[in-house]
């Protein structure tokens, strides 16, 4: 089963780092396949913590290939300060290899994510500010840079040049800000093109060798299917196809390539940014979870918001996605609950709703219809099997299953890389 995809199965921060990392020594292949550096992962070996915001996770793993595919966008000055604290902790990065046709982020791009969050004042979209939003724009209105754009130096002035005669206008005229130079920009890009030259290549060709090869690829998502560009709470999502459908059109291979879908879900929800959150919870419960499970942005820092598992939109992302695989991460965090509640479906203005509502405004004010489950007090921690686990907390998760929509594959019971019970083999 060489095509594997994984996939964020709410408003991601679910842990999908970790199951790229379980999968680690069995994977020949790790691609990124959509965002930038506004997605982090972190994963935890041993006593050494890597929170990592561009590269795919898969790159901390020995022997394995890693990708930055077509679909994502580039920010060079983080991708090398990234692989210089890589090796300065003595990791391999020299497998890396970055498509031709990735898009780059430049300070413009950056400049113009900044202001335009600032202006949009209480309409605000919730932003990282990295740029990747305008990238993406740059993309779609066929006036973006790509990396093999570096390697041109005419080529790259008359694309520098068509993007900020636009955008100065409105920088200087709007947002009141200076001009940014045709040269500035030129300068900082031509900066990395000898050291960015051997990493970069055709990497959907590569891939495809390697899927027709049967090697391991696993397509690892940023972001997650809530956030998703057409599937997700818009205007409050990612600029990107963050969906399995992603995977294929981010990489370059064809969707029939892709043999199992694995969905990553927390045992609770969380949410960075603005938008709607039917189960978040504003209380001292949502405290509680938030200093429990550290719920703090790893590219941010920011305090997400926290809630309780929602039902409806895991069965949403599993249809969404054709999920075959469902992760289930930080189940410890809920130990010492006297009771877990779940969102089971949505009341909306005394209308109840079993599925998410297609209806953007109807979904924003959707209230949580709970089911309640016992709890466990037990430490979890050390479980391997599903045997081991509390009985209570087998309940819950047989509970989550059959609300989900299909099998929960893998359990997260810790921070640390083998606190995980697998229930089936990823790899199969």
């Amino acid at each position: 089963m060489p095509g594997i995809v994984i996939v964020g199965v709410q408003w991601g921060d679910e842990g999908k780092g970790k199951a790229t990392d379980l999968l680690g020594d069995r994977t020949d292949w790790v691609v990124k396949f959509n965002g930038g550096n506004n997605a982090g992962h972190t994963v935890v070996i041993g006593d050494e913590k890597y929170a990592l915001h561009l590269l795919p996770s898969g790159i901390l793993s020995p022997g394995v290939n890693a990708v930055i595919g077509n679909g994502v966008v580039v920010d060079l000055e983080v991708l090398f300060a990234e692989i210089e604290a890589l090796n300065a902790r003595g990791l391999d990065t020299s497998r890396l290899k970055i498509s031709a046709n990735a898009h780059v982020i430049t300070q413009y791009h950056r400049t113009l994510d900044k202001v335009t969050e600032r202006f949009l004042g209480k309409r605000k979209i919730g932003t990282t500010g990295r740029g990747i939003g305008p990238t993406y724009a740059d993309k779609i209105n066929r006036v973006g840079i790509r990396i093999q754009d570096l390697f041109d130096e005419n080529i790259l002035r008359q694309k520098v040049e068509g993007a900020l005669d636009q955008k100065n206008h409105l920088l200087v005229k709007v947002f009141n800000r200076r001009a940014i130079t045709v040269d500035e920009i030129m300068d900082d890009l031509l900066s990395y093109t000898d050291r960015l030259r051997p990493m970069v290549a055709d990497t959907a060709l590569m891939l495809n060798e390697a899927l027709d090869a049967g090697e391991v690829v696993v397509f690892e998502g940023g972001q997650a299917t809530m956030l998703d560009v057409d599937h997700g709470t818009y205007p409050f999502v990612t600029s990107s196809s963050a969906t399995a459908g992603g995977a294929a059109t981010g990489s370059g291979v064809g969707p029939n390539r892709l043999d199992r879908i694995v969905g990553i879900v927390k045992a609770y929800t969380t949410r960075v940014g603005s938008g709607p959150f039917p189960t978040e919870l504003h209380d001292e419960q949502g405290e509680w979870l938030r200093k429990r499970g550290f719920e703090f942005g790893t590219t941010t820092g920011r305090p997400r918001r926290v809630g309780w598992y929602d039902a409806p939109v895991t069965r949403y992302a599993t249809r969404i996605n054709g999920i075959t695989d469902l992760v289930l991460t930080k189940l410890d965090i809920l130990t010492g609950l006297d009771q877990i509640p779940v969102c089971v479906a949505y009341d909306v203005d005394g209308q109840r709703f079993d599925e998410v509502p297609v209806n953007q405004t109807d979904f924003h004010h959707a209230k949580p219809i709970l089911e309640y489950f016992p709890g466990w007090t037990q430490d979890i921690s050390s479980a391997r099997t599903f045997d081991e686990l509390p009985l209570e907390a087998q309940d819950y998760v047989l509970a989550l299953e059959e609300m989900s929509g299909t099998r929960i594959s893998v359990i997260g019971v810790g921070a640390a890389r083998d606190a995980v019970i697998v229930r089936h083999d990823l790899v199969d």
